[in-house]
């Protein structure tokens, strides 16, 4: 399994603190909850090892690395009733794969439109945070 000392997805730990929280390992990526909470239930799905691009995984990896992707959504949808969740795979600065999926809700800021990054709008307490994740766990257990 390779893995890059620099990267916040390799390593977790202080790195990954700065914009997230680790859930839970899911078949062959991390679910990490995104702390930018502007959209409840937003988080990113990266994949176990340092690869940059999906051309980089055999067939295998690639279905199992979308069947993560499709698992989370579905945790998203169950703990927090989207109306939409979007997709983004970037990476032009991290270089790992990794996908965001960010739930849109009709009644707030940016529906009909893209996402921002990192909106800076709303950080949660750790009480918070640990309650948004046991959410999204007792989800997963719910659509596995």
């Amino acid at each position: 399994m390779e893995k890059d000392k620099n990267c916040a997805y390799c390593m977790r730990g202080e790195l990954l603190d700065q914009f997230g929280i680790f859930i839970c390992d899911l078949k062959v990526s991390s679910l990490i909850l995104f702390k930018e909470q502007s959209k409840p239930g937003r988080c990113v799905v990266a994949y176990k090892d340092h690869v940059g691009e999906m051309i980089e995984l055999t067939d295998e990896e690639r279905n199992d690395f979308f069947a993560d992707v499709n698992l989370a959504s579905k945790a998203i949808h169950e703990a927090f009733h989207p109306d939409k969740v979007n997709y983004g795979a970037y990476g032009d600065t991290g270089h790992h794969l990794h996908m965001h999926l960010c739930p849109k809700y009709k009644d707030q800021d940016e529906w009909g439109g893209v996402f921002q990054m990192n909106p800076h709008k709303t950080m949660l307490t750790d009480a918070e945070y640990t309650e948004m994740i046991a959410k999204i766990k007792a989800a997963l257990d719910i659509v596995k």
